[in-house]
């Protein structure tokens, strides 16, 4: 398995935490056997945290996360540690390092509280070993080991491996609901919006899905789908969002239609809560805020989906003066309070435990969240035609 065969959403986020000074960049250098973090005595060198795309044996490929101390101090630590509390939304499995010369601190203990909390699987990691007075555990299970000699080190990554296989979990889009030769339609426009030279993410995992279930998909865009639709039978059509308002009154009422996005709020999301929050746009008042979200960043275009269009859709569908607000990548704000709802992209470029940290904290905080496809089908009458998918 190459660096390329795996989306970095896709594959295990494992990050390290601690104080300051505790050796966490030593200790990532020393278990990808590269240079990847800045390391210096000076406390709290690392600053934001430090993510690598990489395969390591007997791991495979993973993503690891360096972060900053989590008592640094003043205001520049205060920065650094919320940044460092962001990386636990996306966290799959947590090492928390700890300075075996010094011991547990309260911070650490804290951090513990947090990963349970979470039910995040954790690894305790007494490192400077080689300093240590001694080698008596002093909470609990955990691992000694030195970054400097390397001693210990391949016994982590094994641990990790072990995690990692423990808590792995088999998940399709689609390929679990096809059989060897079902067809299916994917509608895959091309316009100002796609991506030059190729089709985005969601377009390409349900793509290979049905190719790996030996059915047959058949690519089209909007305009080739009515003839197309004249000569063979779907078990699928799966369009992209933004063309369902056309696509709906092509596909006969006995086919399943459906949405990438919709597919992708199933892989990576909680569905119901999901559904529940397209409610929400049809109970809309003048002045409401709206957060539009999107767990990418890319160039914003002059007909972008999130900025452009989605607005205008909302407005002519609520017939409101509504306020929307925007973020980008991994920016999500931790207080929702001032919005009416949230509309989230489908997540393709987000790990799943970061996706469904953000749902998590909008139910919490009764603000209603909905995904783009499930938002657009509501808009267009067709919220329950698209989820019939789920209910075969």
């Amino acid at each position: 398995m190459t660096l390329y065969t795996l989306n970095k959403s896709e594959r295990p986020h494992i990050s390290f935490f601690g104080c300051t000074n505790s050796g966490k960049s030593s200790l990532v250098n020393a278990v990808t056997n590269q240079n990847l973090a800045v390391v210096s005595d000076v406390k709290g060198t690392t600053t934001d945290p430090v993510e690598k795309s990489m395969e390591i044996l007997p791991l495979g490929p993973v993503v690891i996360i360096d972060t900053a101390g989590i008592n640094d101090e003043g205001n520049l630590g205060t920065l650094r540690i919320e940044r460092t509390n962001r990386i636990l939304d996306k966290t799959d499995i947590a090492v928390l390092v700890i300075d075996s010369s010094f011991g547990f601190q309260d911070e650490d203990f804290n951090l513990i509280n947090e990963f349970e909390n979470r039910k995040i699987p954790y690894i305790v990691v007494f490192n400077k070993s080689d300093l240590a007075p001694s080698k008596t555990l002093p909470r609990g299970e955990g691992y000694f080991v030195s970054a400097k000699t390397g001693d210990g080190v391949n016994e982590l990554k094994e641990k990790l491996g072990h995690l990692i296989n423990e808590n792995k979990k088999e998940k399709y889009i689609i390929r679990d609901r096809l059989k060897q030769g079902d067809i299916v339609v994917l509608v895959i426009p091309i316009d100002e919006s796609a991506p030059k030279g190729r089709i985005i993410l969601p377009q390409q995992n349900v793509l290979r899905e049905c190719l790996d279930a030996h059915a047959t998909a058949i690519c089209t865009q909007v305009e080739g789908l009515g003839n197309l639709l004249n000569t063979v039978t779907p078990k699928y059509v799966i369009t992209d969002s933004q063309a369902f308002n056309k696509v709906k009154e092509i596909v006969p009422d006995n086919t399943i239609l459906t949405s990438f996005s919709i597919l992708m709020a199933k892989y990576k999301g909680k569905l119901n809560e999901l559904i529940n929050g397209a409610e929400t746009l049809s109970n809309l008042k003048d002045g409401d805020k709206i957060l539009i979200s999107e767990g990418c960043t890319h160039h914003r275009q002059c007909n972008d989906i999130g900025t452009v269009k989605f607005p205008k859709w909302i407005k002519d569908f609520s017939g409101k003066n509504i306020d929307f607000e925007f973020t980008q990548g991994g920016e999500f704000p931790s207080d929702l309070s001032k919005y009416r709802l949230i509309i989230h992209c489908g997540g393709c470029m987000l790990n799943e435990h970061e996706m469904k940290s953000r749902i998590k904290k909008a139910k919490e905080q009764n603000i209603p969240i909905v995904n783009y496809g499930m938002a657009i089908a509501y808009m267009n009458g067709i919220l329950d035609r698209a989820m019939e998918i789920f209910h075969e």
